[in-house]
């Protein structure tokens, strides 16, 4: 039944391993000649490039969400293709696709680093903001193509590709339309609603949690032990797609972090000073500032405040206490980090020790997986070299295996190098000795974490590029220090450094998700290659006007300034490096001996790395979802349990996108000042019982509606 619209189908095999000797054969097959590149994909394409660029940014950096386009570009393609009444527009959809999700990864390489040049006082320029998107993400796309065909065609089957899975069943039954359009569009509208309730009306939480209760709270507050599931459909619908074996993985990496790291430090509460305590581990008075302005009472009592007139001064803008009592911002930071049960909570532990740990590990799981994948690395050079030099082979390659020629990539890459060589020299260094220092670092690290910047979207859906770009900040840092680079030009080099890698390693996480998309559906790579530079560009010239808008409009520092909260911990972390100060070595030490330790006894280090960083609220309903999928696969006929399956991936598929798009939807709301929530019930004890049933509700539809699938549909 499946062959009948085979222009419209995914193939059987489409998610599993393949056996010896099958064929993966994509919906548009290698001797068709669909239409890609036309002046409607292209001209749709780059207006979702300019459209999400400027939106992704904007919310970004105004209330501290970015989100991935690629989902809703795919949707947007879809939908204006049936709006026109036309038929096979899965090629064109697929470039517009990969165009416009250009946005999504400049932006997020963007506003993770570059805003701290504002927030630490130092002065960036458009065309330094520009160039080092541009150029970041040029590398980026060249340092990925040589490894196009081991990630989506040696791996297929054996990664789950989250979000490459949602993107294509949107494009697919789009374009088939029938009971799987509708399917995807009920789960769409469904999960989508679902969230969009929840972020915009608060009619119930968007995560439950042991604190919920008055034993919960009391083991938090003495045994450090807490344990957080987001409720979220499109998390569920990630842990769906991710399966029960990765998230498992991933969830244990949280565990250890939150029932053991987080226990054992908690043990040493009575033993030690708190203050002193956080001044050791750089916890912020700020942010625990921040968590008591919803508990002004608490902040009286703390400051012991008796007077009515103060009283009520506080109740009534806690934030500014230090003003209104007379007390510089050091006092203030002083008095709160000296109480003991508001630093040592797991929340502050997590923070500001296991997820440091977690940034050793990645570091630590990339190094593994570089050494792990020298063959696959020594092999792409090796193609490079031979094509380059003109023994590459005579045989044509088929139009779906066929990639930008090595020898134009190596050109491009020469010329990117060259070009961020003169950019460092001439727009931020201005000694030749550091600029090739700086390059160098550059070239270095964007060229080995460019694996496992695509592992890890292979795997989750989700780039550690925050954890990365630390990473990169931190190394920079020393360095720089090493050549007489420090102080405020060696913070605007380390930064612009980081942005240029950071903008790399989150576009070649982004481009293999297009790449894949390509290859299930059949798409010319040469083509999604080419036209992704055009994208790139136009995303960053966005990106870069948007934030130096943003900056003279509400500035990142002072009173209603923009929150920027990635760029703000880059902030924190190069200051002490560059100015000197505490940065806690021993914990990167831990993490990068714990992958060590584990990847001796064979565990997946990176998935596990991930879970240490990664909030266990967002990896505990990644495992809720594997349990879903292992409970609709549970069937004695193994046909039928397929039909499970593929219903099971639509459904899923919908539940990410249509939270995916409710997410810009509530984003937006929120910045443009609607606050919808339901005053005096959102939050309340009502409201988290609501969160436990409605989560539950969601889980038995999504198992119920996956299991009533049919064998011929």
């Amino acid at each position: 039944m499946q062959q009948e619209q085979p222009k419209t189908s995914l193939p059987d095999n489409a998610y599993r391993e393949l056996n010896p000797g099958e064929e993966y054969k994509p919906v548009m097959g290698p001797n068709e000649s669909p239409a890609e590149v036309t002046p409607y994909s292209v001209t749709i394409g780059l207006l979702m490039a300019v459209l999400f660029s400027a939106a992704a940014a904007y919310l970004g950096l105004k209330v501290g969400q970015v989100f991935e386009a690629a989902i809703p570009i795919a949707i947007i393609a879809v939908g204006l293709g049936q709006l026109r009444g036309k038929k096979n527009m899965l090629g064109q959809n697929v470039i517009i696709q990969s165009i416009g999700a250009s946005s999504g990864v400049i932006v997020a390489g963007a506003i993770f680093t570059l805003p701290a040049l504002y927030i630490l006082g130092l002065d960036a320029q458009f065309y330094q903001v520009f160039l080092s998107s541009l150029l970041g993400g040029i590398l980026g796309i060249v340092l990925l193509i040589p490894f196009r065909k081991y990630f989506v065609k040696q791996m297929h089957g054996k990664y789950p590709f989250p979000e490459a899975t949602a993107t294509t069943e949107v494009l697919v039954s789009g374009e088939k339309g029938g009971s799987q359009a509708k399917i995807l569009v009920a789960a769409g509208l469904i999960g989508g609603l679902y969230d969009f309730i929840v972020s915009t009306f608060g009619a119930w939480v968007s995560s439950i949690s042991t604190q919920m209760w008055g034993w919960g709270q009391a083991l938090a507050a003495k045994a450090k032990l807490t344990l957080g599931l987001n409720t979220s459909a499109a998390v569920l619908g990630l842990g769906y797609i991710i399966g029960l074996k990765y998230a498992l993985i991933i969830a244990a990496g949280s565990a250890l972090v939150w029932f053991f790291i987080v226990p054992l430090v908690g043990s040493f509460e009575s033993a030690m000073d708190p203050l002193m305590f956080a001044q050791l581990f750089s916890i912020p008075g700020q942010g625990i500032l921040e968590s008591l302005s919803s508990d002004p009472q608490r902040l009286i009592e703390i400051f012991g405040v008796t007077d009515p007139i103060l009283v009520e001064r506080i109740m009534a803008s806690p934030m500014e206490i230090g003003t209104i009592l007379g007390l510089s911002a050091e006092q203030v930071n002083n008095t709160l980090l000296s109480q003991s049960d508001l630093v040592f909570t797991p929340e502050n532990l997590y923070t500001y020790i296991g997820r440091p740990i977690g940034i050793g590990g990645i570091a630590m799981a990339g190094l593994i997986g570089i050494v792990r994948q020298a063959g696959i690395i020594k092999s792409a050079l090796s193609l490079a070299k031979n094509e380059f030099s003109g023994k590459g082979s005579a045989v044509a390659e088929a139009r779906t295996e066929r990639d930008i020629r090595m020898k134009t990539v190596l050109s491009i890459l020469i010329a990117t190098l060259v070009a961020t060589l003169v950019f460092f020299q001439f727009g931020v260094l201005g000694n030749w000795m550091q600029t090739i220092v700086a390059l160098l670092i550059v070239f270095v690290i964007a060229f080995l974490f460019t694996t496992v910047a695509a592992n890890a979207i292979a795997i989750v859906g989700s780039n550690p590029v925050s954890g990365m770009t630390l990473m990169t900040l931190i190394l920079s840092s020393l360095v720089l220090v090493s050549v007489g680079l420090e102080g405020e030009q060696g913070m605007i080099a380390a930064l612009v450094i980081g942005g240029v890698v950071c903008t790399a390693l989150s576009m070649a996480g982004g481009f293999i998700t297009d790449l894949k998309v390509g290859y299930w559906l059949g798409t010319s790579p040469k083509k999604q290659q080419t036209w992704k530079f055009v994208g790139t560009f136009v995303s960053a010239a966005t990106v870069a006007g948007v934030m130096i808008i943003m900056n003279e409009t509400y500035g990142f520092t002072g009173k209603d300034a923009l929150i920027a909260p990635q760029a703000n911990a880059m902030a924190a972390v190069i200051q002490p490096l560059m100015t000197g100060g505490v940065t806690p070595w021993l914990l990167y030490g831990i993490g990068a001996g714990l992958m060590l330790v584990f990847s001796f006894i064979g565990l997946p280090v990176l998935p596990f790395a991930l879970g240490m960083f990664i909030p266990m609220e967002l990896n505990a309903p990644l495992v809720v979802g594997g349990l879903v999928a292992w409970a609709v696969n549970r069937h004695k006929n193994p046909e039928q349990a397929k039909a499970n399956n593929n219903r099971g991936t639509l459904i899923a598929s919908g539940f990410i996108a249509g939270g995916a798009l409710m997410g810009v939807v509530s984003a937006i709301l929120a910045f443009a000042g609607l606050d919808l929530e339901l005053t005096g019930w959102a939050g309340s004890a009502g409201a988290q019982w609501l969160g436990i049933i409605m989560y539950g509700a969601i889980i038995a539809y999504f198992i119920w509606h996956a299991r009533k699938a049919k064998i011929d549909e």
